[in-house]
C-alpha cells in the first residue's frame, strides 16, 4: 500500500507548453491564422455531419464513415487548438498535469478512432471496386454499425490504458514541454520512474490498434489499385478511381505525417521539424477532410444543390400561403 502512495506522489502539479516557438511579434498573426483555420474546421466538418443527416440520398455506408469521420476531426481541433489559441495570447503557458492527461486522453483517442475508420473507409471501397457483386450483403446496415463501434470503442479503450499507465509516472523535473500540445513523448521524457514496462505496452497497442489498420487500409488500396488497373477503358478506370481518391489523399495525408512525426527518431535537428509535422496531422488534417471531400465529390455537391433547392421552395411556398386566397 505504501509503494502505490510513492508512486502517485508527484512534485509536479503543472507544466509549461513552450509551444511553437515564435517569436512573440507573430503571435498575434498566428492567434488570428490558427482561429480562422479552428472556425473553418468546425463549420466545415459541422456542415458534412449536418448534410448527411439530412439528405437521404447520402444514408450509404461510405458516407456513414465520412460522418463519423468529421465527428473526430471536429473532437480533434476542438481538444488542441482553443489551448494553442489561449497560449498565443497568454504569457502564463501552464497546464495541470490533470488537464494535460486529458487534453492527450482525447487527441489520443481521437487518433485511435480516426486510423479504425480510415480502415473501414478503405475495406468499403475495396468491396466496392474489387467485389461490386457482394457489396450489398458484406457492408449491410448492421455490418457499419459494428465497425463504427468497434472504431470508437478500442481508440477510446486504447488509450485509457496508456492515460493510466501515465497517470502512474513520478513527475520530479523539469516540467517544461517543448510541444504546443501534450503528446505522449515529451510527458515520458519529463518522467522519473522507469518506462520499461510502458514502452513495451504501448509497443504492443500501437501495433493492433494503429499498425493493424494502417495495414489493413494499405493492403485495400493495393487491390483497389489492382482492380483498377485491369478495367479496359479509360472513363472506366476514371470512374472507379474517382470513387476512392478523396479518401486516398485524406489517408497519404494523415498516416503520412504521422510516420514522419513517430517514426523517424528523435534527433535535435528533427525535433523542430517534428513540431511542424505535427501541425499537420493535429490542424491541418481536420481542415483538409471537409475540404477534399466538399470540393472534389459530385454526390456531395448534388446535396448542397438539393438542399438549397428545397429551401427556395419551401419560401415559394410560404410566400404563396400569404398572398393567394383559399
Amino acid at each position: 500500500m505504501l509503494d502505490a502512495e510513492n508512486r502517485n506522489e508527484t512534485g509536479i502539479t503543472e507544466f509549461i507548453l513552450l509551444g511553437l516557438g515564435n517569436p512573440v511579434e507573430l503571435q498575434p498573426f498566428l492567434f488570428l491564422l490558427f482561429l480562422v483555420i479552428y472556425l473553418v474546421t468546425i463549420t466545415g466538418n459541422l456542415l458534412i455531419i449536418v448534410l448527411i443527416a439530412a439528405d437521404q440520398h447520402l444514408h450509404i455506408p461510405m458516407y456513414f464513415f465520412l460522418g463519423n469521420l468529421s465527428c473526430v476531426e471536429t473532437c480533434y481541433s476542438s481538444t488542441i487548438l482553443p489551448n494553442m489559441l489561449t497560449g498565443l495570447l497568454s504569457v502564463n503557458r501552464t497546464i495541470t498535469v490533470r488537464e494535460c492527461l486529458s487534453q492527450y486522453y482525447f487527441f489520443g483517442s481521437c487518433v485511435g478512432v480516426e486510423t479504425f475508420l480510415l480502415a473501414a473507409m478503405s475495406y468499403d471501397r475495396y468491396l466496392a471496386i474489387c467485389r461490386p457483386l457482394f457489396y450489398a450483403s458484406l457492408m449491410n446496415r448492421e455490418v457499419c454499425l459494428q465497425l463504427i463501434a468497434v472504431a470508437w470503442i478500442n481508440g477510446f479503450m486504447a488509450n485509457s490504458i496508456i492515460v493510466f499507465l501515465i497517470a502512474q509516472f513520478s513527475f520530479c523535473g523539469p516540467n517544461v514541454i517543448d510541444h504546443y500540445f501534450c503528446d505522449l513523448s515529451p510527458l515520458k521524457k519529463l518522467s522519473c520512474s522507469d518506462p520499461s514496462l510502458f514502452e513495451l505496452i504501448v509497443l504492443l497497442l500501437s501495433f493492433i490498434f494503429t499498425i493493424a489498420p494502417f495495414l489493413l487500409t494499405f493492403s485495400s488500396y493495393i487491390c483497389i489499385i489492382a482492380s483498377i488497373m485491369k478495367i479496359q477503358s479509360t472513363i472506366g478506370r476514371r470512374k472507379a478511381f474517382s470513387t476512392c481518391s478523396s479518401h486516398l489523399m485524406v489517408v497519404c495525408l494523415f498516416y503520412g505525417t504521422l510516420i514522419i512525426v513517430y517514426i523517424l527518431p528523435d534527433t535535435p535537428t528533427l525535433r523542430h521539424l517534428n513540431k511542424i509535422f505535427s501541425i499537420f496531422y493535429t490542424i491541418l488534417t481536420p481542415l483538409a477532410n471537409p475540404l477534399i471531400y466538399t470540393l472534389r465529390n459530385k454526390e456531395v455537391h448534388q446535396a448542397l444543390r438539393r438542399g438549397k433547392v428545397s429551401k427556395t421552395c419551401k419560401h415559394r411556398i410560404k410566400l404563396e400561403e400569404k398572398v393567394l386566397p383559399y
